[in-house]
């Protein structure tokens, strides 16, 4: 029998915009998926604009307290043992639930799926949040073996493109709802460390730019805090993997990232110093900072992505256990 898919959607404010996302739901080539809209509050006309879909969706309305409560909210009341969330301003291709929840069917051990998302095309061509993370899946489908050294060293588009097991997400405590922003940066670099994912190469996503509530672009707007989001994700996975030589490569890279962390948070907090000269200095010093990581990217302790087809690991697999058995 299939498994149930919970699809967890918040938004708040966005009565037009989310009817659009839940229309293109529906297309899903996957048919057992439960949706479930978490309000956040919103003060527009989404209640209303809602009521059209009756007992096609599943509503659950909370004060304003933003995106990882809403998506943990979502999660409590979900039925399915397969999580996926949506944001209300993006959409999907028909196949993205069929194919993660098939690669997810054919090995038990993996704890979530990850598709590729396209965020926009330039002069034809395709731009893809594998694109901008420097993820270069070798198979269009398979697992990804070296997640956490990856996401260590770089940020990796993860709520609008995973199918994530339900047990994995509760295990992990869900999204982190103390962090004011960054809760899709840590609750995928705590799941890295819960062993290999399953990795689609093909965008699946389409990545929703029209909306005037994005919360990423309020996140640039504040910093500061933002780099203290930043500092504080990264510490606590240090401490969380401290004396543990299998995380070894993951914590030095997790370290270099920190240092970049709080160089650059330095730099802004001097640039709002009425000094002399402070301003000119942070440009420099924030240049300086991009021209180094440009140069890790382009150097062989930048970690690249590692796949293999998904018969590979499960050969692997069976080796191993008989082997254990022995």
């Amino acid at each position: 029998m299939e498994p149930l898919v919970s699809v967890i959607v918040p938004t708040y404010n966005r009565g037009e915009i989310v009817c659009r996302a839940i229309d293109n739901l529906f297309q899903q080539t996957y048919r057992n998926f439960e949706v479930i809209i978490v309000d956040d509050g919103s003060t527009d006309d989404t209640q209303s604009r809602l009521q059209q879909y009756a007992d096609r969706i599943r509503v659950i309305t909370q004060e304003n307290r933003g995106p990882a409560v809403a998506r943990n909210r979502g999660a409590r009341v979900a039925r399915g043992e397969i999580i996926a969330f949506q944001d209300s301003d993006d959409l999907w291709d028909p196949t993205k639930l069929a194919r993660q929840v098939a690669l997810l069917e054919m090995d038990r051990s993996i704890p979530c799926c990850l598709c590729n998302v396209l965020l926009k095309v330039i002069d034809g061509k395709e731009f893809t949040s594998f694109d901008l993370s420097l993820v270069h899946p070798e198979h269009e489908e398979g697992v990804w073996l070296n997640v956490s050294e990856v996401l260590a060293s770089r940020f990796l588009m993860f709520n609008q493109a995973v199918a994530i097991r339900r047990e994995a997400f509760e295990r992990l405590g869900g999204f982190d709802e103390k962090l004011k922003y960054l809760e899709d940066y840590d609750l995928p670099l705590r799941l890295s460390l819960q062993g290999p994912w399953a990795l689609i190469r093909k965008p699946l996503v389409i990545y929703g730019k029209d909306s005037p509530f994005s919360f990423s672009q309020a996140a640039l707007k504040d910093p500061i805090v933002l780099k203290h989001c930043e500092l504080e994700i990264c510490g606590r996975m240090l401490t969380t993997t401290k004396g543990q030589k299998e995380w070894a490569s993951f914590r030095k890279h997790l370290k270099r990232r920190m240092g970049v962390f709080a160089r650059e948070l330095w730099a802004i907090e001097l640039a709002r110093k009425r000094i002399w000269g402070a301003q000119a200095a942070s440009k420099t010093l924030m240049t300086v900072e991009r021209c180094l990581r440009a140069g890790l990217r382009r150097s062989p302790w930048f970690p690249r992505a590692v796949t293999i087809p998904l018969r590979d690991h499960r050969r692997a697999q069976q080796t191993t256990f008989a082997a254990e058995s022995l």
